[in-house]
């Protein structure tokens, strides 16, 4: 696991196409049971090198309900997202994550964590590579049929502050949702 993550942290395959240049941020473990997977570091991802070290981390841990050390071990937790780099500033907000990384990396990442019990899909980005036909016709319908990809795999907004308007809108996903995720999380990591 070390060789490969070595190998991500010097991947310059985008490089070209990054206005901040090549940053890999990505963490994993061979024990590793759960995988968030969402869209790409943000400008202050980048700069510190800290997966989801933003305000959109801080309401992530919020909803998993879990401690900031609990986040950062990556025998509970790995971080993979689709592209693992910043990706630069687009018209409303940054870039789609670089499409390079997911076909590259995922898979050999993740062959070398057999104790995966749950992948997290934050955004449509990732529900839509890995549910594929079976991602609804919106983010919205997608989460809200997160039972339909369970076990294996759980949908989530980005819980960025951007999308207040959205949870004010959805208050199920607070509600009901949120609930579950906290509960399988800490099944998984043995909270109970």
């Amino acid at each position: 696991m070390q060789n490969l993550l070595s190998q991500i942290k010097k991947c310059t395959i985008c490089e070209p196409h990054l206005d901040l240049g090549a940053n890999p941020v990505v963490t994993g473990h061979q024990n590793s049971k759960i995988v968030i997977i969402g869209q790409a570091p943000g400008t202050k991802v980048h700069a510190s090198g800290i997966p989801w070290d933003d305000a959109s981390g801080k309401q992530l841990r919020k909803w998993l309900n879990v401690s900031g050390e609990d986040f950062y071990d990556v025998e509970k937790f790995a971080i993979v997202p689709m592209g693992f780099c910043y990706p630069g500033k687009g018209k409303s907000g940054d870039k789609p994550p670089r499409k390079e990384c997911a076909p590259k990396w995922h898979q050999q990442l993740f062959e070398l964590m057999p104790n995966l019990e749950l992948i997290i899909l934050i955004g449509m980005y990732a529900q839509n590579y890995y549910l594929k036909d079976k991602a609804k016709r919106t983010l919205t319908e997608t989460v809200d049929n997160y039972p339909e990809y369970l076990p294996t795999y759980f949908t989530l907004p980005h819980p960025s502050p951007r999308n207040r308007f959205w949870l004010t809108k959805n208050p199920w996903f607070e509600q009901n949702v949120i609930p579950e995720l906290q509960k399988r999380v800490a099944e998984i990591i043995n909270y109970v």
